[in-house]
């Protein structure tokens, strides 16, 4: 019986305990947690940038290009008011309406359809086509309109859209009726369909075949030019979209083009370039610029070459767009000398194609090969006085360009000569002669000759400023008053770069801009902004206090068109604290109160943005693990929203973490830099670390390194991924010293690293590019810290390199050695052993660490026969170097196959060296020139496989 009444209470309590179950709710467990896994090369493709930006004038919308690196990004637009968003594939060029109630942008093809018809080897006429899309904000509807080629939006007014297109396609009509009258084509010669269209009601007014057109800035016109069909005939047109009026201001024939429309400020007054010639095979071109104002029944032609204003012989240009001056009195254009023409009856055996280098040249040959093109369609300023129609030539071949003064306002104008120094070869600085030219007889007056610096004009036009780099002053010259000023004295602080190290005159820190009227001048310090009269600069007035704690403060430009500073309205600056690295916004009163309103451990961007009619701000923000999303917030930055998350996917994927590190050069030096740890350090492990240099990078801390292919340097945020450390060091030089400077710097500071204790010093890697390639070059020569290297671009041997030429600007390569970047300072001939001492090729027998090197046969910075005298070098002393010519690419990668590739191969090699893992094929065995482009070799071989299993390299 006790047995039974057991079991009976069991019973009851498991019943109990059951109901109690199902009475009671089941929590969920709790979700998985997320296994981060490093970045791969898999993830390039996917991660996303924000490249275009704008705020709507209200305030109320944001909208942003969001883009994968490859593939379809789209446009999205979000309402700051809602907090909701919406979005457009594919949408690129975006520009929001005026009145803030619609967006225009191009929809572009899908990029699997693009691919498919270049595989497929489709005509240009055949490929896929871009779309316009319109998009209403608050109803969010979608309008869209198929090949399309170009669209215009009035900048400041107008409720319509202009835009340029194909029509739709037609099928052909076969038949022999057909076939002896066919229709006329849209081309590029003919041109194409353009629509005006309404935003609002979506009426729309079609013209065809037109090859140019231009909208005024406030909507209140729209010119274009057609080669004519049917009722239209061939000319020039001005229509009005709210009166639906059509006027045809020049009459033509079909092979006249006209080109260069340009409206004044009120779009009232139209010029254009025509070329009348009938006759596509003459040579010399003879342009006329026509003219034409409200109430004019026909445009008149204002100029030609038999009463163009220049030397005889000379024509108007068609390179230059006319523009009027800001009032609409004055219009400005372009003249040319006439082209020197090609014989056309000699044969092509018969040219003889040479070069004269003459001792005399102002340019050099390889100079002038660059600018070429620019040279040939060089204009020199001119204008006409529309009230008395009288000419005037302003600029000429001795003084070749032209400034403006008050947007053209002015009867003066400002010529800019090089030419007396232009010769100078090996000085890269600035020296120019300074003009003041009448705009209304064309007299010419020297203003201040030899300025050294970049000179320019005051925006009210009363003076000439410019930082005198042999003075380290900024200097400004009264134009009334024919005399020159000097505005800063550096005597109780220095308006130069405190920190500069070359050879060379140092770099101002720039100016804020001028106030109202020209009556200050705003420059700054290395922390401050200064208030300077021109008429008084003793009495200069420090409008920020940062020296004290080392904080920079820069004036904020909010208004893009702003030509004046309101000294009566609060500035927007940004901060940057120089010993923490913090930045953010304060704000200055016109009482000269400076009030703190956001500042933090982050980088802000270097472009805010204000909605014109509100009082809305955007700014971006950024640290190493944050991508610079966009934020919003008020004047008073006190309620801050983030607007945009870019990379979400980031999240599943390991990151890392960054620091400034310190110690002392090996001459005692106090220096910085930035030790980058992979997510999860621990640090009682050792760690393989990458040392990564180039001048100073301290002060970026904060930057983010979004995962992306190599262009010339390594990828922070990949390697701290895959379980590296990455030490950046500063680097600080001392005059003809370069390589030992870099020695100095950076070997105490990787000894300083692994004293930390969690560096394997075995498996440290350097790597760097040009200036960083150079350095990388020399410091294997001197010590074998690392265990291999990576040199991207590097001079090898600065005596053959001195007396280069830097291709892509045709410079001569003397003043990169005596006074910039290399920081010898003197000429090979005055200074033969530094240039020999900080050459690594001279040292190349005592090279012990493996190198690779990345150099490309167009490089137009560094001579890639510098890359190919190092590796020839390495190559006859059986040293392991590699070296990779991208054929066809320049300094840095620009092809993304190849950036992707360089990414592959650079890790692979650095994996090899500090990792053990496999060496792939191409380093084993290198890759035959007839497997290029066909077999990559990026697969590890059997031997290689064999030899990491067991540890070794397979060496």
């Amino acid at each position: 019986m006790k047995k039974y009444a057991l079991l009976l209470l069991l019973a009851g309590l498991s019943t109990t305990v059951i109901a109690q179950k199902k009475a009671k709710k089941t929590a969920p467990p709790p979700p998985p947690a997320v296994v981060k896994k490093p970045l791969t090369h898999d993830v390039y493709d996917f991660w996303k940038d924000i490249p275009e930006r704008v705020v709507s004038n209200n305030g109320q919308w944001f909208g942003y290009a969001l883009n994968p690196q490859e593939g379809d990004g789209k446009i999205v637009f979000h309402n700051l008011t809602t907090n909701q968003a919406d979005s457009v594939a594919r949408g690129e060029g975006l520009k929001l309406s005026t009145d803030s109630e619609f967006a225009v942008f191009k929809i572009k093809p899908q990029l699997s359809l693009t691919k498919a018809a270049k595989r497929a080897k489709k005509k240009k006429d055949e490929m896929p086509k871009d779309s316009l899309g319109i998009y209403a904000l608050s109803t969010k509807q979608l309008i869209k309109f198929p090949t399309v080629q170009s669209f215009k939006l009035p900048e400041k007014g107008g409720d319509w859209v202009a835009y340029l297109g194909e029509s739709a396609k037609v099928k052909p009509d076969t038949s022999k009726r057909a076939a002896s009258k066919r229709p006329k084509r849209e081309s590029e010669d003919n041109g194409y369909r353009l629509v005006v269209r309404q935003l609002k009601s979506g009426t729309e007014k079609v013209f065809p075949f037109v090859t140019e057109y231009e909208v005024s800035k406030n909507g209140k016109r729209l010119a274009f030019a057609s080669t004519g069909a049917d009722s239209t005939k061939t000319g020039v047109y001005v229509f009005e979209p709210s009166s639906n009026k059509l006027i045809l201001i020049h009459a033509g024939v079909p092979k006249h083009k006209f080109k260069k429309l340009s409206f004044d400020e009120n779009g009232d007054q139209l010029a254009f370039v025509a070329d009348l010639d009938t006759n596509a095979k003459v040579q010399i071109r003879l342009p006329k610029l026509f003219y034409w104002k409200t109430g004019d029944a026909m445009a008149s032609r204002l100029v030609d070459e038999t009463t163009q204003p220049a030397a005889q012989g000379w024509l108007v240009s068609n390179e230059y767009t006319p523009k009027f001056s800001k009032d609409g009195a004055k219009l400005f254009f372009g003249t040319n000398p006439k082209p020197i023409i090609q014989d056309t009856t000699l044969l092509t055996e018969e040219i003889v194609n040479v070069e004269v280098w003459h001792w005399q040249d102002t340019k050099l040959q390889t100079q002038q090969k660059v600018s070429l093109d620019r040279d040939r369609k060089k204009s020199y300023l001119a204008l006409i006085n529309l009230s008395d129609k009288k000419l005037v030539q302003l600029g000429s071949e001795l003084i070749p360009e032209s400034e403006m003064i008050s947007e053209g306002n002015s009867e003066f104008i400002v010529g800019h000569s090089d030419v007396r120094y232009s010769n100078q070869h090996w000085d890269w600085n600035s020296k120019e002669d300074a003009y003041l030219i009448s705009t209304k007889d064309g007299s010419k007056k020297l203003l201040k000759e030899k300025i050294y610096g970049n000179a320019r004009v005051s925006p009210e036009g009363k003076y000439l400023y410019w930082f005198s780099n042999t003075d380290t002053s900024w200097l400004a010259h009264d134009i009334a008053a024919n005399k020159t000023i000097q505005l800063t004295t550096n005597k109780g602080v220095k308006f130069y770069d405190e920190e500069d190290d070359h050879p060379d005159v140092p770099n101002a820190y720039g100016i804020a801009g001028w106030s109202k009227g020209d009556q200050f001048v705003l420059v700054n310090d290395r922390y401050d902004i200064w208030q300077i009269d021109p008429l008084n600069p003793g009495s200069a007035k420090k409008l920020t206090n940062g020296r004290p704690e080392k904080r920079v403060f820069r004036y904020e430009r909010l208004d893009m068109e702003e030509r004046n500073i309101e000294l009566s309205k609060p500035l927007l600056l940004s901060t940057f604290h120089e010993p923490t690295k913090q930045t953010g916004f304060s704000q200055l009163s016109p009482a000269l109160q400076l009030t703190k309103l956001y500042e933090g451990d982050f980088s802000v961007g270097n472009i805010v943005l204000k909605a014109k009619n509100a009082d809305r701000y955007l700014f971006t923000k950024q640290t190493f693990k944050d991508y610079p999303d966009w934020y919003a917030t008020d004047g008073t930055f006190k309620n801050i929203t983030r607007i945009t998350e870019a990379n979400p996917q980031q999240s599943n994927y390991l990151w890392g973490s960054v620091e400034i590190v310190n110690w002392r050069a090996g001459d005692g030096t106090p220096l910085q830099g930035l030790l980058y740890k992979p997510e999860n350090f621990d640090p009682t492990k050792k760690y393989p670390m990458m040392t990564y240099f180039y001048e100073k990078n301290a002060d970026n801390v904060h930057t983010h390194y979004a995962p992306r292919p190599i262009r010339s340097y390594i990828n922070f945020s990949y390697f701290t991924s895959n379980g590296y450390v990455v030490f950046v060091p500063d680097i600080v030089y001392k005059t003809g010293y370069p390589g030992q400077s870099a020695y100095n710097c950076i070997v105490p500071g990787v000894l300083s690293m692994i004293d930390k204790g969690f560096i394997d010093k075995d498996r440290i890697g350097i790597s760097g590019h040009s200036w960083g390639g150079y350095q990388t070059a020399y410091l294997v020569t001197q010590t074998n810290l690392f265990k291999a290297a990576e040199a991207g671009a590097p001079v090898a041997n600065m005596t053959s390199a001195y007396g280069g030429i830097r291709w892509d600007t045709g410079l001569s390569r003397q003043a990169q050695y005596e006074r910039t970047q290399t920081r010898i300072g003197g000429t090979l001939w005055e200074k033969p052993m530094q240039y020999i001492e900080n050459s690594p090729l001279f040292h190349a027998p005592k090279i012990q660490t493996p190198v690779l090197m990345m150099h490309n046969d167009d490089d137009g910075a560094v001579p890639w026969y510098q890359g190919i005298e190092f590796y020839m070098a390495l190559k006859r002393l059986d040293k392991p170097v590699w070296m990779l010519n991208y054929n066809g690419e320049k300094h840095g990668l620009t092809k993304r196959q190849n950036m992707k590739d360089f990414a592959v191969r650079l890790y692979q090699y650095f994996d090899h060296y500090l990792k053990d893992a496999p060496a792939p094929s191409w380093m084993e065995e290198g890759l035959p020139l007839v497997e290029k482009g066909i077999n990559q070799h990026l697969a590890p071989t059997v031997k290689a496989t064999e030899a990491s299993k067991l540890g070794g390299s397979g060496k």
